[in-house]
């Protein structure tokens, strides 16, 4: 008895460690985007009085609301385009059997090896010949097909009842009709933690926008906190609360489908 109560409080000590490991950046953040830099140089752990004025710092040296709509506009259209075209994949690499099909599966799970940074090259060139660089299209498309994506969407489809497939085609629905009238609406929850999962990735890329984008009035949120940071004298202030105004729609979208992304996770797993 005593010895589950000391197991009891030595995992309840662990647990409030690891969170406070976890949850310190996010409030280190917050407080130094209430500080002057040499505050921050300092070590000053409690929240200042400069939060407005480093806003006012931010917003002075580039136009934050079109910073902030190419941001948007990226993660949006390419989380939307990613979830139509893996969901489709996944939903037939599941429903429809061929001779080839696994055979298809396996090599694309192989690409998800193959870091992205070994693709840099021939997708720079490969836009560059056809014109797109400095375009944010070229920073959406490939991302659009993930191999990661498709893989979570087939094994969601693997828990989504078969029999509610065939008795719509007995019935005669088209097979577009099925996917989406029937697929669809039962797999939504499957659909807002893939949403969460892609956008994340999407609103926090970094290489690929700074190797494609090179107008400043293409560039995206962390292309310019980049910028900042690599200054000669960086401004920590200015950059901490880009970096909170940056984190804010990650946030905000996590917790509105937490509960979604939980039970959609669950089900992948079983």
């Amino acid at each position: 008895m005593r010895s589950s109560k000391i197991y009891n409080a030595s995992m309840y000590i662990f647990l409030i460690l690891v969170s406070f490991l976890s949850l310190f950046p996010f409030y280190w953040m917050l407080v130094s985007s209430t500080n002057k830099t040499s505050d921050i140089n300092m070590g000053k752990f409690s929240f200042g009085d400069q939060l407005f004025v480093n806003l006012e710092k931010l917003t002075s040296q580039v136009d934050l609301g079109l910073i902030f709509y190419n941001t948007s506009k990226i993660a949006l259209l390419s989380t939307i385009s990613t979830l139509i075209v893996c969901s489709i994949a996944g939903y037939a690499f599941e429903i429809y059997s061929s001779k080839t099909r696994e055979r298809v599966y396996v090599a694309l799970l192989t690409t998800m090896m193959i870091p992205f940074a070994a693709l840099l090259i021939p997708l720079f060139t490969m836009f560059g010949k056809a014109g797109m660089l400095d375009t944010h299209f070229a920073v959406i498309m490939p991302t659009v097909a993930g191999a990661f994506i498709i893989f979570y969407f087939r094994q969601c489809t693997k828990t989504f009842p078969r029999e509610l497939i065939d008795a719509a085609r007995v019935e005669g629905v088209a097979e577009w009709k099925i996917f989406l009238y029937v697929y669809f609406p039962i797999m939504r929850s499957s659909y807002s933690a893939a949403f969460i999962i892609v956008f994340m990735a999407s609103w926090n890329s970094f290489l690929w926008p700074l190797v494609v984008l090179q107008s400043n009035e293409l560039k995206t949120m962390n292309l310019v906190l980049s910028s900042f940071a690599s200054a000669y004298a960086p401004d920590f202030g200015l950059i901490m609360v880009g970096t909170v105004v940056a984190t804010l729609p990650s946030l905000l979208i996590f917790f509105a489908m937490q509960k979604q992304f939980v039970a959609s996770m669950t089900g992948a797993i079983k």
